[in-house]
């Protein structure tokens, strides 16, 4: 049963066809929601509408947004791919397409009184190491300048999802501060391992020593309803003073690693 009240909203759901996306387009739809879903995939959950959208592509987010028209109420921004992709597909999809569907949304659907989530990641957390590229990048105007900015620099960025996600982090809190005089708020979650579909791929880019240690601090992996839940808030009335905050959904292990709980000498070199 979902905890809050959606009745008489709009809402658009990108990744919905699996994992986190698809947990929450039930839990919106169960609050009352009018769920316009989006995906390159195929989507079977229950929802008003339902788009092929590929979330890295300008074009093909335009022409669902057209499509979808206005009012949008929230926007939950859940798409994206693993470092299983090519560097700069990651990118575009984790971080500038997101971008671009939440700047679009803004630009004629969303009003006052409209909110906005993304899903970042506990690999985000590293962004004030980053902070001046990912200013940088922020400074880009469009997708298409922020391509062909990681086309010169993603690769003295290290690992392209942690820094899409870093990004990711960095412009919530930018935006949101922004967007005060408009009366929207943006916020975003952090999932620590999510044993999600995509888990697999993440095996394969990471390994599985370093993601089982995590989730070995906190007794187990996430699931993506357990997602569901901090998200939807996010975007409810209830949160109406919660804004430019990255929510960690790591099951503990940020605050143990801040207390100096974690034993260190356990963790995997390879």
């Amino acid at each position: 049963m979902a905890p809050f009240s959606y009745e008489g909203k709009r809402v658009i759901v990108t990744g919905a066809a699996s994992g986190m996306g698809a947990a929450t387009v039930a839990m919106l739809t169960d609050a009352g929601a009018e769920v316009h879903a989006l995906d390159i995939a195929p989507i079977g959950g229950p929802c008003a509408s339902a788009y092929e959208t590929d979330c890295g592509d300008p074009s093909s987010i335009d022409a669902t947004l057209e499509r979808i028209g206005a009012p949008v109420h929230c926007l939950f921004n859940v798409a994206g791919v693993p470092q299983t992709h090519p560097p700069e597909r990651v990118f575009a999809v984790n971080f500038l397409g997101l971008r671009h569907i939440t700047e679009r949304v803004l630009d004629g659907q969303m009003g006052e009184g409209g909110a906005i989530a993304h899903v970042a990641s506990k690999a985000g957390s590293g962004w004030r190491n980053h902070l001046p590229a990912i200013l940088d990048v922020l400074a880009t105007p469009d997708l298409a300048s922020g391509a062909a900015w990681a086309s010169a620099n993603l690769a003295d960025q290290g690992d392209p999802y942690f820094f899409s996600k870093e990004c990711v982090v960095v412009y919530t809190m930018k935006r949101a501060y922004e967007l005060l005089d408009r009366g929207v708020r943006m916020n975003c979650l952090s999932p620590g391992p999510i044993d999600s579909p995509m888990m697999p791929k993440f095996r394969e880019a990471l390994g599985s020593a370093l993601l089982d240690w995590t989730a070995a601090q906190v007794g187990r992996m996430g699931r993506p309803e357990e997602m569901a839940g901090p998200l939807v808030f996010l975007n409810s009335d209830e949160a109406s003073y919660v804004n430019g905050f990255d929510l960690m959904a790591d099951g503990g292990f940020t605050g143990a690693m801040e207390l100096g709980l974690v034993d260190l000498s356990t963790l995997p070199t390879t």
